[in-house]
């Protein structure tokens, strides 16, 4: 990939950022599902794509917003065509891309697609090098809503490969120019920029796309939960309606977090103003995870129209937060009070909070409050739960 000029650059800047005021997309996080924890490329299809949209139906989701159906790696042929355009594979889009995103506009819902900046996609398939406009102006023909850009095979020294780990340039320079392709396109497409959390993209993300990936992946275990929450409390003041920091897509429903996870995974998420994918299939999903996926108050807070983004906070006499460790102490600010959460990280706890501790809240007198796992209510000028290791309380309180 030819590196942009700096003025090249720079106006490729401030043609996004002109143009990203208009469209009116990533004014709330996003609320969907991606194929690829489901299935990875066996979930590239489309029949999984109209199943899951019939899903979001069936089982209430598309009611309490959750809205995009987006198709993950895996999806085109191996090779471009002759023209070198990208090729829906035959075998797994008998119809093509535009019919199954007829079908889920006809839903009511949105659909979105991946793609990469390097040479290949992380699985091996064509990827958007030397080919964005003509990339970004196919998307807009097919009606696609959304599109994941991802990192593997761009520019590195010692040559190509799938995650490089001696970069040559900034993936802020690749990242721009699809951003700037995407908004000439023709069409209003969400912009996820999945370049992993490299180059600070949390300081760059606002103005070239909707959500950035502020970490590697989240594996489908506590450890990526503790990594990616710990992480993402650092760098809260950087989400905010137009762009947000973006934790991963949530790993629910995937059989290696316990309960009491889920339930953290979850709330943490929604607090943290993440976008919220889901990633299990849809076809199998338990009533408990279901019941986590469709809890509206919790939907609520990370929808809420003041769009921050909650961090941790430190009570009078509570330890300092260790790196890489989730702190049992969150608050965020929103529209009509403040949400606090409050995790039993590592060992089960009963965990207490005065409200005047509260960043956002503060002074004496009695606040309102609902715990939102478990509908319980109350009112005083404290709160106190008892959890099990690796439990969550998410307390919305309102002034």
């Amino acid at each position: 990939m030819t590196a942009l000029g700096s003025s090249a650059y720079a106006a490729a800047i401030t043609d996004t950022h002109a143009k990203r005021q208009d469209d009116g997309l990533g004014a709330k996080p996003l609320l969907g599902w991606n194929s690829w924890n489901a299935g990875q490329c066996n979930a590239a299809t489309a029949q999984f794509a109209l199943d899951t949209a019939n899903k979001f139906i069936e089982l209430g989701l598309k009611d309490i917003g959750y809205e995009y159906i987006n198709i993950d790696d895996c999806w085109s042929t191996r090779s471009r065509n002759s023209s070198g355009f990208l090729v829906p594979d035959p075998s797994k889009w008998p119809n093509g891309i535009k019919a199954v995103a007829d079908q889920i506009h006809n839903m009511g819902l949105k659909f979105g697609l991946y793609g990469c900046a390097g040479t290949q996609t992380c699985a091996g398939f064509p990827g958007s090098e030397g080919h964005q406009a003509q990339d970004a102006k196919l998307l807009a023909s097919w009606g696609v809503d959304y599109w994941k850009y991802d990192n593997c095979y761009t520019p590195c020294n010692g040559g190509r490969v799938q995650t490089c780990p001696s970069p040559i340039g900034s993936s802020q320079t690749w990242m721009t120019l699809m951003s700037r392709e995407l908004r000439n396109s023709g069409r209003k497409i969400y912009y996820n920029i999945c370049n992993w959390g490299r180059d600070s993209v949390w300081t760059w993300g606002r103005g070239v796309g909707e959500s950035w990936r502020m970490s590697v992946d989240n594996w489908n275990d506590w450890a990526s939960v503790v990594r990616i929450a710990s992480s993402a409390a650092v760098i809260s003041q950087y989400s905010g309606p137009g762009g947000f920091n973006d934790l991963d897509m949530l790993q629910i429903g995937n059989g290696k977090l316990n309960a009491a996870q889920e339930k953290t995974h979850f709330g943490l998420w929604a607090m943290c103003k993440s976008p919220m994918v889901l990633g299990n299939d849809l076809r199998r999903i338990s009533s408990a995870t279901l019941a986590i996926a469709k809890n509206k108050d919790l939907i609520a807070i990370n929808q809420d129209s003041l769009g921050k983004a909650a961090t941790t906070f430190r009570p009078p006499g509570a330890p300092a937060p260790v790196n890489n460790q989730i702190y049992p102490y969150w608050a965020g600010p929103l529209s009509d009070g403040v949400v606090i959460g409050l995790v039993a990280a590592n060992g089960a706890a009963t965990l207490s909070v005065n409200f005047k501790d509260v960043p956002g809240l503060g002074g004496s007198g009695n606040y309102n409050w609902k715990e939102l796992y478990s509908g319980r209510t109350g009112s005083g000028t404290s709160v106190s739960f008892s959890l099990a290791l690796h439990d969550m309380a998410v307390v919305k309180v309102t002034t």
